[in-house]
């Protein structure tokens, strides 16, 4: 109304600002660029002396000029972008256009403008990846609202599509809480303000606080086991929102279950939330070296198996994050991605938390740059030593390949595609540059490794198609290159396994006593892998690890091949009915056909997707049980809000198909 005594022209500002997804309803602007108010002279509730206008700007319990999170400033000629200002950018009259421009490097949060000292309105600021420079990647990296996180493993990545949802309703409120319920807002909420000037800060405040470790109101807990009791699988979700969310609603409680790349997930959505350009990363074989000497030390015994003796672990995939940011805490030359793990792993300065570590860092082996980089280092270069444990108790180490890092990968910009950036954080294996970044890490025994011959070979190859439900054959090929006949055990092992390198039980074992070999001679053994004996055998992962162990009974030497296979579940069919427009009506078809040879029960469907389903979940269940072979099939009505590209997610779960996932992409029109 006329008698408002000014007009924040919230749709304006906000959209100008590439926040109106967070809706027009209050004024969310981003750091370092000029927004619009209009004051009314003449609503007779303010009548401000319009040429020496003062405003105050303040954030945070207790704002202190010196620390940045209180500015006072009057009006200029022109806006200045280097600092708070305000200029007159309309004509003269009753309404005043003024244009306020905050510091580029002001902290991010809640912000309180008094004008005059009589005259006071809210705003949200929120970092601006845009200021000072552009880049076009930044569309995805803050604005994207949903993605791809890659699983299963490096020979065999699956891409799950992710809801992120950082402008449906109540996320952005529920991130800027997360700021505050910080332990170190906690104890000096006017220094924490002041330090959420430096995305650095902030990133690392993220990393400390997704997770629940602390016991410091984080926002998820890590569960690890094979069951679930008491909280929801990390298998079941499907996007940040209800995470959030529930988080929110719950005076904080941790919400149950997260693992790796749920709370990669949910960094990525507070980033982008509050501005900081972010993805989500996946590192294949990935080391946690818990003793700091970059090696992994790992047993087997007799039969193949591994031992769980050490804790050093090689998960099968590990995922966190990249956020791009400057570094003006070091030398030139290691602004760009950092990476950060909300996983909680080990302590960095007395909390859970890793990084930021420039990527660059890792790949020069700079380890003395802050946060972790030694840590992050050797998940990607942990060399790994494999010693077989005998049954009278001695050890000896034995010849087994095992590559830690590789096919790093994330979602390609502007495409479903995989982005491998191995090439980021490693020089070519072998390659000069390597050697001198290995040097300046100190990393002795990948310095040191010269490949170890015995003359006795052991690969494993796998069938083209593993579906969960079938049997199949995998292969043992063993081969001597020595100029004399060898006599050997071979042992053939597959146990059941999950994503973090824990093994459980066997479902399928050969113990070959008398393998013998002539000079240059193969053989090919097989080991049948039927449904009935792995189905209760494996994880949700899905995941069989196989392990061919081959001892030379002259010389007691050994040598180990191991290999993870993924098993695939049946495909999800979307198919969209009607069409698709803002506001109509849409419906969702959903097939998928019962690959195993039990029948399905408690089958369910659920779709969400950002402003497609009104942040919400939609679920349908399938009253009786799909028998073998049969289809379960459902439509599902949702009314998507907004226009553009849209990730539709789908997640299928039963008794015994756990969570099987698909997507689709719509676009909606206007």
């Amino acid at each position: 109304s006329s008698e408002e005594p000014w007009d924040l022209a919230c749709e304006f500002n906000n959209t100008d600002h590439r926040t109106e997804l967070n809706g027009t309803d209050r004024l969310i602007v981003r750091r370092g660029q000029p927004f619009t108010i209009n004051l009314n002279l003449r609503s007779g509730s303010y009548e401000p002396g319009v040429n020496q206008l003062q405003i105050t700007a303040e954030t945070g319990p207790q704002p202190v000029e010196q620390y940045g999170t209180k500015a006072v400033f009057g009006l200029s000629d022109a806006i200045d972008d280097t600092r708070w200002s305000a200029a007159v950018t309309g004509p003269p009259g009753d309404i005043v256009s003024l244009s306020i421009c905050s510091a580029p490097d002001a902290p991010i949060g809640h912000y309180k403008l008094t004008l005059d000292s009589n005259a006071q309105f809210e705003l949200i600021l929120l970092f601006n990846p845009w200021c000072p420079r552009d880049e076009e990647k930044l569309e995805e990296y803050v604005l994207a609202q949903d993605g791809i996180i890659y699983r299963g493993n490096a020979k065999y990545p699956i891409p799950s599509a992710w809801e992120f949802g950082q402008f449906e309703e109540g996320i952005l409120d529920a991130c800027l809480r997360i700021l505050d319920e910080n332990p170190k807002y906690k104890r000096n909420p006017g220094k924490d303000c002041s330090g959420r000037r430096n995305p650095i800060y902030v990133c690392r405040v993220l990393s400390a606080m997704v997770n629940s470790n602390d016991r410091d109101n984080g926002v998820l807990e890590g569960c690890w086991r094979d069951t679930f009791d008491g909280g929801i699988s990390p298998m079941a979700w499907r996007g940040s929102v209800e995470i959030l969310r529930t988080w929110n609603s719950t005076s904080c409680l941790p919400v149950r279950f997260g693992q790796c790349w749920v709370f990669a997930a949910v960094a990525c959505t507070v980033s982008r939330a509050l501005g900081i350009p972010c993805r989500v990363v996946t590192n294949y074989l990935s080391a946690h070296d818990t003793n700091a000497n970059l090696v992994i030390e790992r047993y087997v015994d007799e039969n193949g198996q591994l031992q769980n003796i050490s804790k050093d672990m090689i998960w099968n995939y590990h995922c966190w994050v990249e956020s791009w940011m400057a570094r003006t805490d070091l030398k030139a030359g290691f602004d760009g991605w950092q990476a950060s793990d909300p996983t909680p792993q080990e302590k960095s300065e007395e909390v859970y938390c890793c990084g930021p570590v420039p990527v660059r860092a890792i790949k020069e082996g700079e380890l003395t740059f802050k946060y972790d980089t030694p840590f992050v280092f050797a998940e990607v270069n942990a060399d790994v030593e494999t010693f077989l444990k005998y049954k009278d108790g001695s050890t000896r180490k034995i010849t087994a390949t095992s590559q830690v890092g590789q096919k790093i990968s994330t979602k390609s910009v502007g495409s479903d595609e995989r982005e491998d950036i191995t090439h980021l954080y490693k020089y070519p294996e072998g390659s000069d540059e390597e050697r001198e970044a290995f040097k300046k890490a100190k990393h002795q025994n990948k310095l040191l490794k010269q490949p170890v011959n015995s003359g006795l070979h052991v690969n494993i190859k796998v069938s083209v198609e593993m579906r969960k439900g079938c049997d199949f054959d995998v292969f043992a090929v063993v081969n001597n290159t020595t100029p004399v006949e060898k006599k050997c055990r071979l042992v053939f092992a597959s146990r059941g396994m999950s994503y973090d390198g824990s093994i459980g039980q066997e479902c399928g074992f050969k113990d070959l006593l008398n393998v013998v070999l002539p000079p240059g001679g193969e053989r090919k053994v097989s080991l049948r892998l039927s449904y009935s004996k792995y189905c209760n055998a494996i994880t949700q992962d899905n995941l069989i690890r196989l392990g061919a162990l081959l001892i030379d009974y002259s010389t007691r030497d050994a040598v180990l091949a191991m290999r993870t296979i993924v098993l695939e579940n049946p495909e999800i069919t979307i198919r969209i009915l009607g069409e698709p427009k803002v506001n109509r009506k849409l419906a969702a078809e959903l097939i998928v056909q019962n690959s195993l040879q039990d029948p399905l029960e408690a089958c369910c469907f659920c779709i969400e997707g950002a402003n497609l389903t009104a942040g919400k979940t939609i679920t349908e269940r399938i009253p009786n049980s799909v028998e073998p072979g049969q289809e379960a099939k459902v439509k599902i009505y949702f009314t998507p809000t907004r226009s553009g590209l849209r990730k539709l997610l789908v997640d299928f779960n039963s008794n015994r198909l756990g969570h099987v996932k698909g997507f689709r992409n719509v676009i909606i029109g206007k």
